[in-house]
């Protein structure tokens, strides 16, 4: 009877320490981030913060990498746990953008300067462009193309029509998984009026994207970021078409609306592992 105590008392001992576990584990935090080149993770944490004095990215070894937009959000709609990071534009209800330092992320919020995390969105070029390039990237920066950059981003302050002549051939455009959705309306408005072109957008990351446009690869870069130096160097120059934000998203079952942008910088530091320590 007292051997049967014992094996008992061990295996409430054992179911205890298995809940106690199990309980942690619920609550650790999914980290998730973009892969090293994407122009939205070179933005993520620069304005976070999640780098060092020399502005090496400092994010957690443990964070779990997805290579595009739709996988990252897809990721975090799979787990209660999960954090992340999308351009404001695509988001959708699959998740939940969250408020940081009090403030919601959205166009007028950006607008205004109070919510913090924003960046531009960059077509990446080089000299000697094509007359179809440059009549793309007119019409991308006239009244009718920032007309439809409007209906997700913030656009430019522009009244200039689009009055390009009629052009035909080949245009590729690649880059940043941020950029390429409006880049894809922005194809679709321009074929209407250029119904001759071929235009073939490329979706990769901000720093193929540079590397395409520098190299020839493709005529136009997408870069969801500031060039580096050493791609100016190199003879790139980036021309702004929009605003966009950041949203930091969670799992729309997390209780979680709001954290502080030290919060979020301790999260993808990876000192702070636990939902139940904020």
């Amino acid at each position: 009877m007292k051997k049967l105590s014992i094996i008992l008392m061990c295996c409430l001992f054992a179911l205890s320490a298995f809940a106690g576990g199990n309980k942690e584990v619920k609550d650790a935090i999914s980290v998730i981030s973009r892969e090293e080149g994407s122009g939205t993770r070179g933005a993520f944490v620069e304005l976070v913060g999640v780098q060092d004095s020399k502005k090496v990215d400092q994010t957690t070894i443990e964070a779990a990498i997805t290579n595009s937009t739709s996988v990252m959000m897809l990721s975090v709609s799979k787990d209660v746990n999960a954090i992340g990071y999308i351009s404001l534009g695509s988001l959708n209800d699959a998740v939940k953008a969250i408020e940081v330092d009090g403030v919601k992320p959205s166009v007028s919020t950006i607008k205004e300067g109070s919510y913090k995390l924003s960046r531009p969105f960059n077509i990446v070029v080089k000299e000697n462009l094509s007359p179809l390039a440059k009549d793309f990237i007119d019409f991308i920066l006239s009244a009718q193309g920032q007309e439809i950059v409007a209906k997700s981003y913030i656009p430019l302050d522009t009244t200039t029509s689009y009055k390009g002549k009629i052009q035909e051939g080949k245009l590729v455009v690649a880059g940043s998984s941020s950029v390429t959705p409006i880049m894809e309306k922005l194809k679709e408005a321009y074929l209407k009026v250029q119904p001759q072109v071929e235009l073939d957008v490329q979706l990769s990351d901000s720093s193929t994207g540079v590397k395409s446009a520098i190299e020839g690869i493709c005529d136009i870069g997408m870069a969801s970021r500031n060039l580096k130096d050493s791609e100016i160097e190199k003879g790139a120059k980036a021309i702004v078409i929009a605003m966009d934000g950041i949203a930091v998203i969670v799992n729309n079952e997390n209780a979680i609306t709001s954290l502080t942008k030290e919060q979020i910088k301790n999260i993808y530091l990876g000192s702070t592992k636990l939902w139940s320590e904020i």
